[in-house]
């Protein structure tokens, strides 16, 4: 068959009674890691958090000269993750060695590994080979191979220039404060953070962007490069060759609909709730500014201009589920992803219809879609469910702020009720793990662990389960 997998098996890998894998085991196995997507992605990311964590380990890379490997380990996965979580804060703490290796994890992280492969085989003149393909079709989340390499040089480029202007704009903003030189790496730094959805700043004191709760520059370009960078590459693609093609794609329609609903609903609740809380202080202007940040800061960029702490339990319940569902597929943002969010929501109403199919926009949705899209929702709040009761033994009475940090893990969303820089090394280690996990996701994981096998050619009689 066309599609059977011609790799080695696992007794290939490994000679009897060896106790270390032979050249020609370790050859099979990158043969066999090239081969699946989901490895060589899940690889990568490894690869990336393993160099920086190495990098962050050496003693210029903090101010004072200390070395900590879990800091640096947990600061290297949220950076790579683009999560943002923190457990020191990243000006106070990190040289500036240090905050460029941040930078650059973020960069990699928020783009992709597989990006910046492909970036220096574009630019080595070399021909993308059909595993690399599949490798980006993968990343991009996009259901065919048609046309993707070429959708990844525009990406590329288009990363870069949204990313150069956002970084002049701020810095043109914090020159006549900060200086020259500090404006300059002020405004790279947060333009490349907020596009990449990371939530990094160097404010100093665990403060955001607090300082500029009013300020509708910093407030609008942060928010609106985060919201670009998380509506997926894919989507923007089409809407900038929108002119030409006049039509977008289901995917497309339902992300930019969801996304709408999203911000505007959460804009409305927060600006409800907190007007005489959180917002009292500030003029309407400042409070629909700091309004619409709050509510589309959980998609997944981490920045905040308000104290999460501050917030009622109806607002910090609202944040959790926005971040929960996150950005859109094939972008810098994590979470279960706004179009899962919208399938399920469609199979309900389908469901409750009684229709025999679940169709959308005068398309049909595939049953595997739907399964597929329910895996993920259940697996993530399992995950959510597990690590937030594996953390509780580290940090018990505290449940509130455990299961808001586990969410903000799990989404890559880095906002805090300030539990980060009080966690131990057990919790240190679930929340790198997680936010690993969110960044990745939990079905490319279980991909990437399970063994490509011939499926049998058998059909199994109907079984009956009742339900409900």
């Amino acid at each position: 068959m066309a599609n059977e997998y011609k790799g080695p098996n696992r007794q290939q890998l490994f000679q009897e009674g060896d106790r270390a894998p032979s050249r020609k085991g370790l050859r099979l196995l990158l043969h066999r890691v090239r081969s699946n997507p989901p490895q060589l992605v899940a690889a990568g990311f490894l690869s990336a958090i393993v160099t920086g964590t190495i990098l962050l380990s050496t003693p210029w890379a903090a101010r004072d000269g200390s070395t900590d490997f879990l800091v640096a380990l947990f600061t290297a996965t949220s950076a790579v993750c683009v999560t943002g979580l923190v457990v020191v804060d990243t000006w106070d703490h990190w040289s500036m060695f240090g905050q460029v290796v941040i930078m650059l994890l973020i960069q990699v992280g928020g783009l992709g590994v597989m990006a910046f492969v492909t970036l220096f085989a574009l630019l080595l003149g070399k021909r993308i080979q059909l595993r690399d393909r599949l490798t980006l079709q993968k990343v991009l989340g996009k259901a065919s191979m048609e046309g993707i390499v070429r959708i990844f040089r525009y990406i590329l480029l288009f990363s870069f220039t949204v990313e150069a202007l956002g970084a002049l704009i701020l810095s043109l903003k914090w020159i006549p404060v900060m200086g020259l030189v500090q404006g300059i790496w002020f405004g790279v730094f947060h333009s490349i953070s907020a596009f990449n959805n990371a939530g990094f700043d160097l404010f100093g004191g665990f403060q955001s962007l607090s300082g500029f709760t009013a300020d509708p520059v910093v407030n609008m370009v942060i928010s609106v490069m985060f919201i670009v960078g998380g509506l997926g590459f894919v989507v923007v693609y089409e809407i900038f060759h929108y002119r030409e093609t006049r039509r977008l794609s289901l995917h497309s329609k339902i992300v930019l609909l969801v996304t709408a609903i999203l911000i505007t609903v959460a804009t409305l609740v927060i600006l409800v709730s907190e007007y005489n809380n959180a917002l009292r202080d500030l003029p309407l202007s400042g409070k629909l500014l700091a309004s619409w940040f709050q509510a589309v800061t959980p998609r997944t960029a981490g920045f905040s201009t308000l104290d999460v702490n501050a917030l009622l339990l109806p607002t910090q319940l609202m944040i959790m589920f926005l971040m929960f569902i996150g950005g859109s597929p094939g972008s810098t943002a994590g979470g279960i992803k706004t179009s899962t969010f919208a399938l399920l929501g469609i199979a309900i109403v389908s469901l409750i219809q009684n229709r025999r199919e679940t169709h959308v926009f005068n398309r049909r949705i595939e049953a595997s879609e739907v399964s597929r899209a329910l895996s993920i929702a259940l697996l993530g709040i399992l995950l959510v469910f597990v690590v937030t009761f594996l953390l509780s033994f580290a940090h018990p009475g505290d449940f509130l702020r455990n299961l808001f940090e586990v969410v903000s893990a799990l989404g890559t969303v880095g906002l805090s009720m300030g539990l980060t820089p009080e966690l131990n090394n057990w919790g240190r280690i679930l929340i790198t793990a997680t936010m690993f996990l969110g960044r990745v996701g939990p079905l490319t994981i279980g991909y990437a662990l399970a063994y490509q096998r011939k499926q049998p050619n058998i059909r199994y009689p109907e079984g009956r389960i009742m339900i409900g």
